[in-house]
Order: C-alpha cells, then sequence, then structure tokens
C-alpha cells in the first residue's frame, strides 16, 4: 500500500514523503496512529500543492533577503553609546543594538541572530558587520559608533 507520511517514521520515510509499505502495518499502525494517509489521488494532489505553495514562499524569502542586501550596501548605522574615559564603551554595541537600530533609522528589518560579529565593539569608529541574511545570501553593515 502507497502511503504519504505526516511526520517523520524512523527506519520508514520522513515527512512528505510517499512510499510502498505492507498492506498491514499501513492499517494497523500509521493510519491509526496519523502517521501517514494513504496515497490517494486527491491525497497525492494535496501533497504537490503543498510543495509548490513551499517553493513559491521559499523563492519569496530569498528575494526578501537579496533586496535586504541591496539596501544595506547603501546605508551606515549610526549608534550612540556612553563611554569612559579612554573612549573605552561601557560594555559592547550589541547585535540587538544593531539590528534595532536599523530597524529605526532606515525601516530595515533584520533579525539579532543574522547579524554576525567577529570581535565586540567596545570603542567609537565605523566598522564592518556582516549579516547572514539566509538563503546563501549575506550582506554588509556600514556601522559608526559615536558618543552618544
Amino acid at each position: 500500500m502507497k502511503v504519504i507520511f505526516n511526520v517523520d517514521v524512523r527506519g520508514q520515510g520522513k515527512k512528505g514523503e510517499m512510499k510502498e509499505v505492507s498492506d498491514g502495518y499501513a492499517r494497523n499502525y500509521l493510519l491509526p496512529r496519523k502517521l501517514a494517509t494513504e496515497a490517494t489521488a486527491d491525497n497525492i494532489n494535496a501533497l504537490k500543492l503543498k510543495e509548490k505553495a513551499k517553493a513559491a514562499q521559499m523563492a519569496k524569502e530569498k528575494a526578501q533577503a537579496e533586496e535586504n542586501a541591496k539596501k544595506l550596501s547603501g546605508v551606515q548605522v549610526i549608534i550612540r553609546a556612553k563611554a569612559g574615559s579612554g573612549g573605552k564603551l561601557f560594555g559592547a554595541v550589541t547585535s540587538q543594538e544593531i539590528s534595532k537600530a536599523l530597524k529605526e533609522q532606515f525601516d530595515i528589518d533584520i533579525e539579532k541572530n543574522k547579524i554576525v560579529q567577529a570581535d565586540p565593539i567596545k570603542t567609537f569608529g565605523a566598522f564592518t558587520v556582516k549579516a547572514k541574511l539566509g538563503y546563501e545570501v549575506s550582506g554588509t553593515i556600514n556601522l559608526l559608533v559615536v558618543e552618544g
């Protein structure tokens, strides 16, 4: 019997996969526990529609990531920070602060966990920070830390 798996079943198949299994295994184990559904024409068409929708969503997200990368190349984010004597900051400039400043100043929405800092920023000056935007798209954020 052909079934479409609803969840990953160890040793049998992954979610969304269509596979041939024995009739007894399908009727007595997979179907009653809703681990799989029978591969009827309607279910196969529904699976194909889901795959198309998922591919369209991924294409849309990749386009958004590329658009954000283009926007990032033309902006310089200014972050105001307090410092003690010698120009050292109290603490460091965090990814969360960079994300918040991008949203406020340029209306570019990038999550804090996508911003990659090689070293913590603890002084005033100009810096470049990399942002991994997903789908193998990355951009650089030009950052200016000033006294505030």
